[in-house]
């Protein structure tokens, strides 16, 4: 894209734009090839731009080129990156070291990678203050409640003496959402900030940013995958493909009237809370740099495509003075996504495939699950809800055998389990299979994927090297990843494609219960639609029996045939998800219901 076109892409205007991106290219350090390339756009102080797309479309490179930094093997090529009239790409390190923090901060995904683990709260926001000499420590203590107060934490000394593991994860996403914005920066780039979040959190992390954003005037990019959450924050979108925007406008014009089929595609894999749609994924796979056509690079997945898209590139052009569209069909066919009944969920089997019988955990001295009790039967599924701390996840790894500090009785298959794995049998360790939530610490990074995920499979087979080079391909094509991708180590996937080669580790092992604790958390809407898919599918053909520990409550009606809300390490309602998402007695879970952001009540008001 020339320069030229560039600037007549809709934004604010240049002279009022505390943010100019202009023909923004990063590239393969050893080959040249974009990674990302024509990124284009301008933003006023205090407006938040949603930047949105599937795993490996480029969003989390366009976020980190805004600081003027990119990932390892990657190089930013050309273009221009200017924030309040700096631009960023003619700094040298020690230019860039001067501005970030004070000009432009980064929230990332995961909180724990913000804050180290060694320092108190009080250091660690105290370090962010750039003028914390000149306020004195009376001023200081005031500089930093204040910031405290602003993110909605306690602002007693108490807290800000405590360290990052004695915080909950949404407190520790507050304290780095804090420290982003303790020097009033003119641009935040939010990376995925509320993933893995309980609905609840995340409602107040982004009234947060709301507010901080209107009140200081600081511009931001939020970087997700979640579109009703853009829809509820951002007031324009940018839809990324294959390291290239492809829609760029209003919100609600962009979500509500797409007019690429990329974006109609998206749209149409986003969860439904009422249970009017059903998730339908993209067939196919996005193409990696240096493997993308040379026209229309959605034209192999695109069902409107004909020869004049794979002849030649199509540049963004206008189509309305804030919208942009790369396609030469625009609003062709099918506008939004179409009213499909979600089937109603086959009766389950009366024989219960685990049975939880009064089980209660610890943590040393501290109860954490209070006497619970539950079955699960053959090719159901239990969704297990609540907001951080309520004990789902050490339910999910007390029944795993990964904690061991727990009475009550588990049975599976009609045999009692031991508390800790090393202690059940092998046929039982391989049919209990655990997905984590963070796919950075569930897989080596100096192994290979096809290594990894190999490894999974010789716990309990021994096969040939053929054989196994088959199985782990028959895996990454079960949830959407290439063969290819056997070949890479974890830093060269994006968090998406981890995610998805961590399920196919456990997937390897033939499961008859899987637990997945937020495995879709770090997905993009169109992948969980695939992965959903998968999972409904080994229910049906293999009897596999799932427990779905979520904050997603939209998603559950798309996986699940009873849910289970938990609050304060019990078991408050307990029901088939129709009654429960539709007419919910506790407290508890109507509560969970109305802090979940809703796509189509974001676009409406």
């Amino acid at each position: 894209m020339s320069g030229a076109r560039a600037r007549e892409m809709p934004g604010a205007a240049n002279a009022a734009a505390a943010v100019e991106v202009r023909d923004l290219k990063v590239v393969l350090a050893g080959s040249g090839i974009d990674v990302i390339d024509e990124i284009s756009f301008s933003l006023a102080a205090g407006e938040i731009l949603g930047l949105v797309g599937e795993s490996g479309s480029g969003k989390t490179t366009v976020g980190l080129a805004l600081l003027g930094h990119c990932r390892r093997g990657l190089r930013i090529a050309g273009g221009a990156i200017r924030i309040d009239g700096q631009d960023m790409l003619r700094l040298d390190e020690s230019g860039l070291r001067a501005v970030r923090g004070k000009l432009v901060c980064y929230v990332p995904q995961d909180p724990a990678t913000a804050l180290n683990p060694a320092l108190s709260i009080r250091t660690q926001l105290a370090e962010c203050i750039d003028d914390r000499a000149a306020e004195g420590a009376r001023g200081l203590d005031r500089r930093l409640a204040a910031l405290l107060q602003e993110v909605k934490l306690p602002t007693a000394p108490g807290f800000l003496d405590a360290y990052p593991h004695q915080l909950s994860g949404g407190q520790q996403q507050r304290i780095a959402i804090a420290m982003a914005f303790a020097n009033r920066p003119r641009l935040i780039v939010m990376d995925e900030p509320t993933t893995g979040l309980d609905v609840t959190t995340q409602a107040h992390v982004l009234e947060t940013v709301r507010q901080l954003s209107a009140r200081h005037g600081a511009a931001a990019v939020y970087v997700s995958h979640d579109l009703a959450v853009v829809a509820s924050l951002a007031g324009r979108v940018a839809v990324m493909y294959a390291g290239r925007i492809v829609e760029m406008g209003p919100t609600a014009r962009v979500l509500r009237r797409p007019d690429h089929p990329y974006t109609r595609a998206l749209i149409r894999a986003v969860p439904d809370l009422e249970g009017r749609l059903v998730l339908r994924g993209i067939p196919g796979q996005a193409p990696d740099p240096g493997r993308r056509p040379t026209g229309c690079f959605f034209a192999p997945r695109c069902p409107l495509s004909e020869p004049a898209c794979e002849a030649a590139p199509t540049p963004l052009t206008l189509i309305a003075p804030d919208h942009a569209l790369r396609c030469l069909r625009p609003g062709a066919g099918e506008r939004s996504a179409s009213a499909v009944a979600v089937p109603a969920a086959a009766k389950a089997p009366a024989e219960p495939l685990l049975r939880v019988e009064n089980l209660t955990a610890s943590h040393g001295a501290l109860e954490i699950l209070h006497g619970l009790s539950f079955d699960l039967p053959v090719r159901s599924c239990l969704a297990l809800v609540g907001e951080s701390g309520s004990g789902k996840t050490t339910l999910a790894r007390s029944i795993a055998g990964l904690h061991r500090e727990l009475t009550g009785s588990i049975r599976f298959r009609g045999e009692s389990l031991a508390a800790g794995t090393r202690h059940r049998p092998a046929e039982a360790r391989r049919r209990i299979q655990y997905i984590f939530q963070n796919p950075y610490a569930s897989l080596n990074p100096r192994r290979r994927i096809g290594r990894s995920i190999a490894v999974a499979l010789g716990e309990f087979e021994s096969l040939g090297r053929g054989e196994t080079e088959r199985r782990v391909r028959t895996a990454l094509e079960q949830v959407a990843l290439p063969a290819r991708m056997a070949e890479r180590y974890p830093h060269q996937l994006s968090g998406g494609q981890r995610q998805r080669a961590a399920i196919a580790r456990a997937l390897i092992a033939e499961p008859g219960l899987l637990i997945c604790d937020e495995v879709t958390s770090s997905l993009d809407v169109s992948v969980q639609a695939v992965i959903v898919e998968l999972l409904a599918e080994l229910q049906r053909e293999r009897g596999l029996a799932m427990l779905f520990v979520t904050h997603n409550l939209a998603l559950v009606r798309s996986i699940a045939a009873e849910v289970a809300v938990m609050q304060a390490g019990r078991i408050v309602e307990l029901g088939a998800v129709e009654q429960m998402l539709d007419r919910p007695q506790a407290a508890e879970t109507r509560r969970l219901l109305q802090d979940t952001p809703r796509f189509e009540q974001a676009l409406t008001g």
